[in-house]
């Protein structure tokens, strides 16, 4: 019997290609593409933990988030590892300038390729500035999550709220 035209039998002759230039293709990608294309290679998460900075001198609050206090006005925005868990962040809501905040309640979300997160502010008061180059570079939270990432900057109204919050060397043992 001949197979029928709908047979998984086919006669195009098999071609040998040589095998793909895989190692100049990553130098190529490593070396070229990702600086053309503004790419910065992620650290393995394994080494996420290992590898984030904590900085003296500012409160932290458990849930990852970090208040910077320069008299009565406090700049806030996640950890190095609260960036570093989350991956390459992608979006981040944030509350509008005049609204009020409240001490360890949710202000805003932060999304990445891997989830999405609340995010809660250390102190109670009047948002005075939002950073809105995140509304068009999230990704500055990935790059410097202390400096260009940081997120909004509150009037505090209760500054004795800042004593609930643990300071570098507490925090950087409850990231351990």
């Amino acid at each position: 019997a001949s197979p029928s035209p709908r047979s998984p039998i086919h006669s195009t002759p098999r071609v040998d290609l040589p095998p793909p230039p895989t190692m100049a293709l990553r130098q190529f990608s490593r070396r070229v593409a990702a600086p053309m294309l503004n790419l910065r290679a992620a650290a393995p998460a394994m080494n996420a933990r290992a590898m984030s900075t904590v900085i003296e001198g500012l409160k932290y609050m458990q849930s990852h988030e970090w208040a910077k206090v320069d008299g009565d006005v406090a700049t806030i925005g996640i950890t190095d590892h609260a960036q570093a868990e989350l991956g390459d962040v992608v979006y981040v809501e944030l509350p509008e300038v005049g609204s009020t905040v409240t001490h360890k309640e949710t202000f805003g979300v932060v999304e990445s390729v891997k989830a999405a997160s609340d995010v809660y502010s250390p102190v109670t008061g009047e948002v005075i500035a939002i950073n809105e180059d995140l509304a068009d570079a999230p990704g500055k939270v990935n790059e410097g999550a202390f400096e260009d990432g940081w997120m909004m900057k509150v009037k505090m109204s209760n500054a004795g709220e800042l004593d609930s919050l643990m300071d570098a060397a507490a925090y950087e043992k409850s990231c351990e």
